[in-house]
């Protein structure tokens, strides 16, 4: 990726809703080729355009972080915990847990019910840890591309 399709990145974290003709006068080109190397970014996946909310705001009370220790390959619990609707992140690590899972649910019932009825029972899961969101200090997209 070159320098100005980074900036353009960049441009789009810090406000997902920027003209195409304010980033082209920043980069240097014009608002049509802005477009399209937006679409190619988006359409390869390299990024999303999504409007990021507020969970409390929005109706979900409950987030939580979930650590998970699996038998033999995570790859497939790992798919299985993507296909869940309250799952928003899933990471494989190295370390006290194989997966990494965050939940946003609506209230502790439904946290309490995916837990133990749809994390626990998939086959490969060994042990379960999880860390309730008592409060969101920071949550941030505009790291940048270095």
């Amino acid at each position: 990726m070159d320098a100005i399709g980074k900036r353009i990145i960049e441009l789009l974290q810090q406000d997902g809703r920027k003209p195409f003709v304010s980033i082209a006068a920043e980069v240097g080109l014009s608002e049509g080729a802005v477009r399209q190397r937006v679409q190619r970014l988006t359409e390869s996946g390299v990024m999303q355009i999504v409007a990021v909310t507020d969970p409390l705001v929005v109706g979900f009370t409950r987030q939580a972080m979930i650590g998970i220790k699996t038998a033999g390959d995570a790859g497939p619990i790992a798919d299985r915990l993507c296909e869940l609707a309250e799952v928003d992140y899933v990471v494989t690590t190295a370390g006290s847990f194989d997966l990494l899972v965050e939940v946003v649910c609506e209230g502790d019932a439904e946290l309490l019910e995916l837990l133990m009825t749809r994390i626990r029972t998939i086959e490969g899961v060994i042990g379960t840890e999880t860390f309730v969101y008592l409060k969101l200090n920071k949550q941030h997209y505009d790291w940048g591309t270095r």
